[in-house]
């Protein structure tokens, strides 16, 4: 149990209707009665859950800001421990002087996540729970929103702690086993197990399966456009942003430098990467764009090739063709309000995948987001019915649980003796505890909550 008193900003500083400074520790109410005034008295008596309306003053007493005042009495509140939060007006200024007039009063900065770490610490919640907060706080769209809150509500933590209430059970079968051998029930233990086992490798199996999907919504989809100069690369990224991100000209070559946006399209996030036109050019700083393009279609998930419709197919374009073979590529070809030159007889896979649209006519968009939903997500997908794993570390420890029970399934039908048995259902318990916290290192903890900001 944490015994010091901590403190920070927990608002965006800058213009902004209020800050909020957060106060969490055993000194956090004493802290509070020296620094706040109403109507010129310290001391005041904060009733719990209320907002208190007053001044916030500095070691001479002179008012820093008007505030209002709140009081959140352990063990009822996020950390668990007594909080303290002074609402005081937007801005640089109030804000930081309110903290720096918090610290002079036996109380330290926190540290990135601590208040998080401290409900975790305390029992609030638990380490799944604790990594959706800050999954919430990345969310880039409503349904990589609605895993984490889902999460953070305990879903994923409640189906792990009962797969590991299933393994304790089995422990203590086997424990009687080998302590008591004389009761002779091995047979019937190890046809539990491996019952059980087989049910557990099927049941983490379909979590695991869900973790692209997962990584999909959280990450987005890292997606490549490409294609020959002039072709409508960064209008198709603008048609998609709904916005003038990138320079349109005439000019070929007017894109040097790769611009990337992440944007959420009906539900489908795509981290959208507009770059240079592929050719060959003697011009040195449009080579370098062309070099860093290409090197960002090998780091892709996604790379969409657009053709110009009213052009013939050139060379550039059967380079790219060649290039992205191996990659998941959406076809696209561009400018069809034009008449028609482009012929792809050469290439009939690609003829027959082939997305014709307009982005001067603005058409086409529902078709290249349902190519991108039949490329990526297996049929429907339901993020309120279904418990979906967005963590990679979670991912991980799920495969490693896998391993082990399938070891044990292993060993059963190796007929080995059930010390080896004993050994696998422990490291696959190990495993599934790590994703909740019940056993974890500070060097763990440590890892997670440095990527929280300060002041959640």
């Amino acid at each position: 149990m944490n015994t010091d008193t901590i403190a920070a900003i927990a608002t965006f500083l800058g213009n902004a209707g209020i800050n909020i400074i957060r106060i969490s520790g055993n000194n956090a109410l004493d802290i509070a009665k020296k620094i706040f005034v109403k109507n010129g008295k310290n001391d005041l008596d904060l009733k719990p859950r209320y907002l208190h309306y007053g001044h916030i003053v500095d070691d001479n007493n002179k008012v820093i800001d008007e505030v209002l005042i709140s009081y959140m009495k352990a063990p009822n509140t996020y950390t668990k421990e007594n909080i303290i939060e002074i609402n005081c007006h937007g801005g640089l200024i109030s804000a930081k002087k309110i903290l720096e007039t918090v610290l002079l009063h036996d109380c330290r900065a926190a540290e990135r996540g601590e208040f998080t770490k401290r409900a975790f610490l305390n029992g609030r919640i638990d380490l799944a729970q604790a990594e959706a907060v800050i999954d919430i706080i990345n969310s880039k769209t409503d349904s990589s929103h609605e895993i984490s809150v889902n999460h953070l509500e305990g879903r994923l933590s409640r189906e792990i702690n009962e797969i590991i209430e299933e393994i304790l059970d089995l422990l203590a079968n086997i424990e009687v086993n080998i302590d008591f051998p004389e009761y002779d029930e091995d047979e019937v233990t190890i046809n539990k197990v491996k019952e059980l086992s087989e049910s557990l490798v099927n049941e983490l199996d379909r979590l695991i399966k869900t973790a692209d999907t997962g990584k999909i919504f959280k990450e987005g989809i890292k997606t490549v456009i490409l294609g020959k100069p002039n072709v409508g690369k960064s209008s198709l990224m603008n048609f998609l942003l709904n916005e003038n991100r990138a320079i349109v000209t005439e000019i070929p070559g007017t894109t040097r430098d790769t611009i990337e946006e992440y944007v959420n399209i009906k539900g489908v996030p795509l981290r959208i990467i507009d770059t240079a036109g592929i050719r060959d050019t003697d011009d040195k700083v449009e080579k370098i764009g062309v070099e860093k393009a290409l090197s960002k279609v090998d780091e892709a998930d996604l790379v969409i090739m657009v053709f110009d419709s009213s052009t013939d197919l050139e060379e550039d374009d059967e380079y790219i063709i060649n290039y992205v073979k191996n990659k998941k590529v959406v076809y696209i070809s561009n400018k069809t309000d034009l008449p028609r030159k482009l012929n792809l007889k050469k290439y009939e896979n690609i003829e027959k995948e082939l997305i014709n649209i307009s982005i001067l006519k603005n058409q086409g968009l529902e078709e290249i987001i349902n190519k991108v939903n039949q490329m990526f997500f297996e049929g429907s997908i339901n993020i309120s019915d279904e418990l979906i794993i967005n963590n990679v570390r979670h991912k991980n420890l799920l495969i490693k649980a896998k391993n082990s029970l399938k070891e044990v399934l292993n060993s059963i039908n190796n007929q080995m003796t059930i010390d080896f048995i004993d050994i696998d259902l422990k490291q696959a318990m190990e495993s599934l505890g790590l994703i909740v916290g019940k056993t974890v290192s500070d060097d763990l903890m440590d890892k997670i909550f440095n990527e929280f900001c300060i002041g959640k």
